[in-house]
């Protein structure tokens, strides 16, 4: 009975945390469909809901809709996601199936970047590319997505060197045999059979990029190439009375691709990741 008692306990304790913590998510969600005047209720629901918000904030910005802004997004995500794909593969294939001098020594460094805060690399990230020319454009993303940089470049590598470790060398001295170079066999016997990793990788590199809002506002500075997030900020900074209804309205919009994403392709995540770790 004790035993039982204490679970029951643990187990309604962990209901009320859970209610609190997700509270705030409903109320927001119960906002999007509020008036400004019922904003400041407590209420999860409003009393009389309205679809206002969302015709009203789609087309908030002046000479610019929400379409916009969602196109320019899909445009550097897809720019980067192509780059990262080749370019952290090429890599990992280097890493896992090549010899060169210092391979190791050079792995290493890779995976030291890991444990790098974006927040060190971002002043001189800038000053270099403010002098390229690069700043406001999408030239500061897709460069370094394009040579295996980026967000999560190191872990892309080191997860798909994981996985190509695991790929039978046979194959490749097969492949040899048949007169197919080492960029032959990469293209041909590794990309076919790297599928499963690269979806994970896919995934990953477009929810990361899609919320690299601080890295968006650094350099992008004309507001015809603003992306999502930074449209919401836009939307706010250009009202002198935030109605607030539609900022929500929009914010709710801006989730849903990550959230759509992340829910149909979780098995691939988790597949993806625990195939990678157990060929290691």
């Amino acid at each position: 009975m004790k035993r039982k008692n204490g679970k029951l306990l643990s187990h309604i304790v962990l209901v009320v945390l859970c209610v609190i913590i997700i509270y705030p998510v409903f109320w927001w969600l119960g906002a999007v469909f509020k008036t400004n005047t019922e904003l400041t209720s407590p209420d999860i629901w409003p009393k009389h809901p309205t679809l206002d918000n969302f015709p009203g904030g789609w087309n908030a910005i002046t000479g610019y809709s929400f379409g916009h802004f969602y196109i320019n997004s899909f445009k550097l995500i897809l720019s980067v996601l192509f780059t990262s794909i080749l370019s952290c593969s090429l890599v990992a294939f280097g890493f896992a199936r090549m010899k060169f001098p210092l391979k190791n020594f050079w792995f290493s460094i890779v995976l030291l970047t890991l444990m790098l805060p974006n927040q060190v690399t971002i002043i001189p990230q800038y000053v270099m590319f403010n002098k390229f020319g690069w700043v406001d454009s999408y030239l500061p993303f897709i460069v370094p997505h394009a040579l295996a940089g980026g967000i999560g470049g190191s872990f892309f590598i080191f997860m798909l060197v994981q996985f190509i470790r695991g790929i039978p060398h046979e194959l490749d001295e097969a492949a040899k045999m048949d007169g197919c170079t080492s960029f032959g066999i990469y293209w041909r016997i590794i990309m076919p059979l790297l599928v499963p990793a690269l979806v994970t990788m896919s995934i990953f590199c477009f929810l990361w990029n899609w919320d690299d809002f601080l890295g968006h506002m650094i350099y992008i500075q004309s507001i015809d190439k603003y992306t999502v997030g930074l449209a919401l900020k836009v939307f706010v900074d250009a009202q002198s009375s935030t109605p607030w209804g539609q900022l929500f309205a929009m914010s709710f919009l801006s989730i849903m691709p990550g959230t759509i994403i992340f829910f149909v392709a979780q098995r691939y995540i988790v597949e993806g990741i625990a195939t990678s770790g157990l060929k290691g």
